[in-house]
């Protein structure tokens, strides 16, 4: 671990000064584009380099060469001195380089300190979840993050998820720490905080890289800066002997005047009119007016509620008291929809997460808000979302190939266009832009700021809410500050100064002293963390909230009332063959959750099933010397050979899932049918021994049963307690971020597969053995029982989450209910119905819970 308390490491015996690692004349491409050029660069220890660049100019494919995620097409990378080719980020991360990413990489259904080590411990087959938690405290501790670290990760705010990237870098052995815009989602306490920790990494000797492109912080924290335009290097300077502005000059080739544009546009009318917006939690009493050609500035810390307000402008979120009126008429609106219809136009701060649609096309994301006027007919045209977009995009100066182009491949300026684009598309009167220039280049920043003066010139109003003090101060006709959901003050342009706006933001007494802002902080709700606090709830309380709970609970509400309309509910016989049945379902159900967990699906799990059961009991029909274990054996490996199968296709052949699945389960079929030629396999016709592998009692108990359970606590155990096992809800929860850390994704589906099949194959054994008689059709239309009872498990689709308990209690839930209706006579046709609305309604369940959680963070802020 790196100890950034000032005590040895191994990367503090490097003698400052020394070239830690470099990249030396590196070229790469990618398809025919020409990422960089002959670019070198040298990191040395003790020292901060900063990356500067426009968007596109070529910073983040250095980090990623330094990183393990690229190898050079030409050129090579050092590391003290030797020439290097990293085949991953993981062999990157073992020769001690760090990566802070500028999007975290890390998995939301996790915990905070599983997220911290993910990916670090090797192969275990034990994890040491205490030492974990205990050096998890201590890191976030150093970056002054205060949570339980045992909560998930999803519960953070942005900003703290950032805080934890940064730690997730500290416990690494580096030798060279990469910062890729760590500051863009971070309060300026935050930032402060951060370069405390860089001061103390100088100290012991780790060479860092700072990409970013707020200028305060690039002069406040480098010692030298390279600059990078179009590819190539431009040079290297020491930060001290370099001015902004011929920094700047560097970046886009020529001087930059007018970053920040006066708004010569005289007020007009006003278009908006807030008196005592309330929404509880989040602000109170919040009152502002805002005219025709006006920028109205929203200052404050983040968490201050100024986003808060926005989204209830936007109609996101409800308010809980006061009005809003738009040009004198009151108006209430329940959705974005209407917010729309009344000309409001909202640009997050979240472009990825809420603003774009990544695989999409420039020209479907630039077209999304005004679909209607995109189709002729009731179909999309092209021609049509073209004379809708194009406009905007040149206007914006876009900087792409095609408009067929994945916007996921496009700079982070440049999606900012394509999100400011879509929204001008609809017209609005009222535009709230929500930190529009967050992550962006200079030059792209001068090209929003030029089209807000140019949008308010020809009288549109504009809420701009930023953390830059600069732009707030530079482009606020007026300015309102914010301090935990309060309005604090309010300042014209010509009052505004930095020391104004920090002291009514932070209610700290603001002075300068040689030349910078000093203030004396005072603690208030918004600076303290919001995550998951250390609490003192009771073990009954916490028993409760958790999902099982709702099911078993569920299960007893089914139970109770069929029991009392039909009395054989509860007895011995129907007992035990409800938990024989629970028994195979079990197992077969906790198979599926290992591939769901991975995002993928296995629709041919009933198929091998009845493969191995069919193989396995006509095998022992025609040679019972190989006994009731060889039996056993050919069905598990029946099924580890078609679980192979799947995950080679899925993992190697890259075939959605759904896809392989759903073919291998037609060709597992028929190679079922050729293989019993319409025969079939009687209980007669088996070893007595094959069949008392399943009708015995253990104890009263059906051996099943006992199979199942101990069968689930294996895997409950190596999903809980193996490196591989957190390693497979890592990839479910966040695929890209698990790459970006070394995580071996197509092994690690491809285990979870096989062994999903393995058990499949066990399964069939068993199956074999519960009924006696086997053909064909065994387990035939069983998978859709199967993933009914994964949903109602609580094992979420998107994957990532979920509990072997949760996946025994909805299997339990599924047969209870089908028992049950079996019991009061209802037709056994109506089972397939009552299956799909449980599926439905879990689904929404998740929906709901998801949502609420949702809630919860944006009311931490």
């Amino acid at each position: 671990m790196l100890d950034v308390s000032g005590k040895p490491t191994a990367s503090g015996a490097t003698e400052i000064g020394q070239i830690v690692a470099s990249l030396d004349g590196v070229t790469k491409v990618f398809g025919g584009t020409v990422a960089v050029a002959d670019v070198s660069i040298q990191l040395r220890a003790g020292e901060v380099l900063a990356l500067l660049g426009e968007n596109g100019a070529g910073k983040s494919t250095c980090v990623k060469l330094l990183a393990g995620v690229h190898r050079p097409d030409g050129g090579q990378v050092f590391i003290l001195g030797k020439s290097v080719e990293f085949a991953s980020p993981l062999e990157a991360q073992r020769a001690g380089v760090a990566v802070m990413h500028q999007h975290p990489g890390l998995f939301p259904d996790l915990s905070i300190a599983e997220n911290l080590f993910i990916g670090q411990t090797g192969l275990r087959w034990k994890l040491d979840h205490r030492h974990m938690q205990d050096e998890a405290a201590r890191l976030l501790t150093l970056v002054g993050l205060d949570v339980e670290v045992t909560a998930p990760l999803k519960r953070l705010r942005t900003s703290e998820q950032q805080l934890v990237e940064i730690a997730r870098a500290l416990s690494l052995d580096a030798r060279v720490l990469i910062m890729d815009e760590p500051t863009a989602a971070l309060s300026q306490r935050e930032v402060e905080r951060l370069f405390s920790v860089v001061n103390n990494l100088r100290t012991q000797g780790v060479a860092m890289m700072f990409v970013g492109h707020r200028m305060d912080e690039i002069f406040h924290v480098a010692d030298r800066i390279a600059i990078l335009r179009d590819g190539r290097l431009v040079g290297t300077e020491v930060a001290a002997e370099l001015t902004r502005e011929r920094a700047v000059q560097m970046m886009v080739g020529r001087s930059l005047d007018g970053l920040y544009p006066h708004n010569a546009a005289k007020p007009g009318d006003v278009v908006l009119d807030v008196k005592g917006l309330s929404c509880d939690g989040l602000f109170k009493d919040v009152s502002f007016q805002l005219r025709a050609g006006e920028i109205l500035g929203f200052g404050g810390l983040v968490g201050s509620g100024r986003t808060e307000i926005a989204r209830v402008l936007f109609g996101i979120d409800q308010p809980t008291a006061g009005s809003i009126a738009i040009d004198g008429e009151l108006v209430g609106y329940s959705s974005p929809k209407d917010a729309m219809d009344h000309g409001v136009a909202y640009v997050s701060e979240d472009r990825i997460g809420q603003s774009l649609v990544m695989d999409f096309s420039i020209l479907n994301n630039a077209s999304l808000t005004v679909l209607d006027e995109a189709t002729r007919g009731g179909l999309m045209s092209r021609t049509l979302e073209l004379g809708i977009a194009k406009p905007f995009l040149d206007r914006l100066r876009l900087r792409f190939k095609s408009f067929e182009q994945p916007v996921s491949a496009l700079s982070g300026g440049n999606q900012q266009k394509v999100v400011l684009a879509k929204w001008l598309a609809t017209k609005p009167r009222i535009l709230i832009l929500d930190e529009p220039t967050q992550g962006i280049d200079v030059q792209t920043k001068a090209d929003v700021h030029a089209m807000m003066v140019d949008l308010a010139s020809k009288g549109m109003a504009i809420i701009l809410i930023s953390s830059e003090l600069p732009e707030l101060l530079g482009m606020a006709d007026r300015m309102i500050v914010l301090r935990e959901g309060v309005v604090t003050a309010e300042f014209s342009r010509d009052e505004a100064t930095q020391e104004k706006v920090i002291g009514a933001a932070t209610n700290a007494i603001v002075r300068q002293v040689d030349g910078e802002l000093v203030a004396k902080p005072v603690q208030h709700h918004d600076e303290r963390s919001h995550s998951p606090e250390k609490t003192t709830d009771s073990s009954l309380r916490r028993l409760v909230s958790r999902r099982e709970f709702g099911l078993f609970a569920a299960i007893a509400a089914v139970v109770i009332p069929i029991s009392i309309l039909n009395v054989r509910m509860l007895s011995g016989a129907n007992l035990s063959a409800l938990a024989m049945d629970a028994g195979l379902l079990m197992i077969v159900a906790v198979a599926q959750m290992l591939v769901v967990i991975t995002r993928s699906i296995d629709l041919s799990v009933a198929a091998i099933i009845g493969l191995a059961a069919y193989g396995a009991a006509s095998t022992i029909h025609l040679h019972p010397e190989i006994g009731v274990l060889g039996g056993v054996a050919l069905a598990c490996a029946i099924g580890l050979a078609a679980g192979l199968l799947n995950g080679l296709i899925v993992t190697y052949g890259r075939v959605p899932a759904i896809v392989v699945t759903l073919g291998t389960m037609s060709i597992f079929r028929g190679i079922n049918s050729l293989w019993a030629g319409g025969t079939q396999v009687s209980a007669d016709q088996v070893p007595q021994a094959w069949l008392d592998m399943t009708a015995a009692n253990i104890f009263g108990v059906p051996a099943v049963l006992l199979i199942a359970v101990v069968t689930l606590l294996a895997v409950a155990y190596f999903l809980r307690n193996t490196s591989v096992g957190r390693e497979l809800f890592a990839i479910g929860s966040n695929p890209g971020g698990a790459s970006l850390i070394g995580i071996p994704s197509r092994a690690r589906i491809l285990t979870a597969f096989s062994v999903a099949g393995l058990l499949a194959g066990f399964d069939g054994a068993l199956w074999a053995s519960r009924y006696a008689t086997v053909d064909a059709r065994v387990a035939y239309g069983f998978e859709l029982t199967v993933i009914a009872a994964v949903v109602v498990g609580g094992i979420a689709v998107r994957g990532g989450s979920g509990t072997v308990l949760g996946v025994a209690a909805g299997a339990l839930m599924l047969l209870i209910i089908n028992n049950g209706l079996t019991l009061v006579r209802v037709d056994p046709l109506w089972l397939q119905g009552v299956y799909g609305l449980v599926i439905l309604a879990a689904i929404g369940i998740d929906a709901f819970v998801a949502r609420r959680a949702a809630g919860k963070r944006r009311g931490a802020h």
